[in-house]
């Protein structure tokens, strides 16, 4: 089995349902005692988060890279960096590192296009939807993706930031994305294209089919890892 590196802590939250669904995928992959075989390297978000709302990309690229490369020492055969938000400088990561980086956006778009949508409503933060780093990336793959208005964005943004990012999941702030989700016009099913979102929003909370970017990651990563066995 080769070893998946993770570079995450952006916010350790949903680093840590990184951790745990690769555990799990490879238990029902594998079943047994199997479990993953891993490199996690965790950054201080503050610091990330710091640089995004700064406009310091540069910066950021840098200090993910450096990261990257402590995992590839580790021992990592390939890398992801568990966050949608900082695909924005995945580039920078690549080009540090030897080894290979699986786009989280590429394996949603997969999986878009094997359920036979064409047409998605794109939820995360507000770089994330504001920026056209993501939405090309999906795009590339022949996909159309639809934002939620302004007021949308804000808060859905906020909900990530003030309450998912710090453990805080409730009812309340559900209820809201779900009448965001609602307002979509001619979206198929909708990305949860922010990490944390998969901590307040399921399948059952939607009608539409959801593509839930953290374990499409994950399970991508564990069919190359298990691809290794004898």
């Amino acid at each position: 089995m080769l070893t998946i590196g993770m570079l995450g802590g952006m916010s350790w939250e949903s680093s840590a349902e990184y951790y745990r669904l690769a555990n799990v995928v490879v238990r029902e992959r594998l079943g047994g005692l199997h479990s993953a075989k891993i490199v996690l390297h965790s950054v201080d978000f503050a610091e990330i988060e710091r640089m995004q709302v700064e406009g310091r990309w540069d910066d950021a690229g840098k200090a993910l890279a450096d990261a990257a490369a402590r995992v590839e020492a580790g021992g990592a055969d390939f890398l992801l960096l568990c966050t949608n938000t900082m695909h924005k400088v995945f580039d920078e990561v690549q080009a540090a590192v030897g080894i290979p980086m699986i786009h989280l956006g590429d394996t949603t778009a997969e999986a878009i296009k094997a359920a036979g949508l064409t047409t998605v409503g794109l939820l995360g933060t507000g770089f994330t939807m504001d920026q056209s780093f993501y939405r090309e990336r999906l795009e590339s793959h022949g996909l159309r993706v639809l934002l939620p208005s302004t007021e949308d964005r804000a808060t859905v943004h906020r909900i990530i930031y003030d309450e998912l990012c710090v453990g805080v999941v409730r009812d309340e702030s559900r209820r809201a994305y779900q009448d965001v989700i609602a307002r979509f016009d001619g979206a198929q099913g909708v990305i949860l294209g922010c990490t944390e979102i998969e901590l307040l929003i399921t399948q059952d909370d939607v009608p539409q089919p959801v593509f839930p970017t953290t374990r499409l990651h994950v399970e991508a990563a564990v069919e190359r890892a298990i691809q290794a066995n004898p």
